[in-house]
């Protein structure tokens, strides 16, 4: 009798467990067709060209007929390509420049959006026209306001006394000029990320430490500032890859120019590609653009995750 039961519990037991594997199946094949579209796309898009560039890296080839396989010859004449370097020096200021300029000023933006000043809402508006704009229309429009002549840059510091200033045909002035544009056009986009984050800030937090009677700037550096933190780590994300990848506005306002004094990897890279016709060695720049993106990213997200794992609020 006691043996029977035995084995009707097993019996009931693996019907149970078929039924489980059965229904996780079903769930696993639901989210697979759910999934399968974007992830065709994805590796379509992104996945496929990131390996066809990497395997393009190992040849000579002026994207005609088929290329000669080098190795990695490609690799080894960037190592002593010194427009190489300065590209990757001027890609290095670029980001410097979007994570401690850009990324401050849209912090400081953000929260004049919720300072008690009259008629803030208005500005906030015109504090996003820029980021609205075209990036060939800002780079036209910023290369007739750097005009030596008659550009309103120079008329502005003759009110100064000084003299007229060649900004994008000089190699000391021209990468600033540059790094300038770009800090005014994407300010604003970060400023709606940390306006949108502070938003998500309880406002009982603040009350209970106006109880307390902290300062504006003690809520702001032990309430405001520790919660923005998951916001600033994705700014920096999206700024660094964003400055290594970028190319629109320097090529329109300079080319790369003058004497390669505002060369980026990515203006190089396409005039290898484009006018010298040398993929090959194209291709083994963008692979290199994108192993630095790479890199950064998993830097960043490394020590984002060290820091939640010491017990950081979010």
């Amino acid at each position: 009798m006691e043996t029977h039961v035995e084995v009707t519990d097993t019996r009931t037991i693996v019907k149970s467990t078929t039924k489980t594997k059965s229904k996780k199946l079903k769930s696993a094949i639901t989210i697979g067709l759910f999934v399968a579209p974007a992830l065709i796309v994805y590796t379509l898009y992104v996945l496929y060209p990131i390996f066809t560039t990497f395997i393009y890296s190992f040849y000579d080839w002026d994207g005609m007929g088929v290329g000669t396989y080098v190795g990695l010859q490609n690799y080894l004449d960037l190592l002593k390509d010194a427009i190489f370097w300065k590209s990757l020096t001027n890609n290095t200021w670029v980001v410097f420049t979007s994570v401690f300029a850009q990324i401050p000023l849209g912090l400081i933006m953000a929260l004049m959006l919720f300072a008690p000043i009259k008629g803030i809402k208005f500005f906030s508006s015109i504090y996003f026209f820029p980021f609205l704009m075209s990036t060939v229309a800002v780079g036209l429009l910023w290369v007739l306001m750097f005009d030596p002549i008659n550009g309103m840059i120079n008329q502005l510091v003759n009110v100064f006394g000084f003299e007229n200033i060649a900004w994008l045909s000089e190699p000391n002035t021209a990468l600033f000029a540059v790094l300038l544009v770009i800090v005014w056009q994407f300010a604003p986009f970060y400023m709606i990320l940390f306006k949108a984050a502070i938003v998500g800030i309880p406002e009982e937090l603040y009350e209970a430490a106006e109880i307390d009677g902290a300062s504006s700037i003690t809520k702001f550096f032990h309430i405001t500032f520790p919660l923005l933190m998951p916001t600033i780590v994705s700014s920096s994300i999206l700024a660094i890859v964003g400055s290594l990848k970028a190319f629109d506005i320097f090529y329109i306002m300079t080319g790369g120019g003058p004497n390669h004094g505002t060369e980026l990897l990515g203006t190089y890279m396409f005039k290898q590609a484009f006018i010298n016709f040398n993929m090959g060695y194209a291709s083994a720049i963008a692979f290199v653009m994108f192993f630095l993106a790479l890199l950064v990213t998993i830097l960043i997200q490394t020590m984002d995750y060290y820091r939640k794992k010491r017990g950081a609020y979010v």
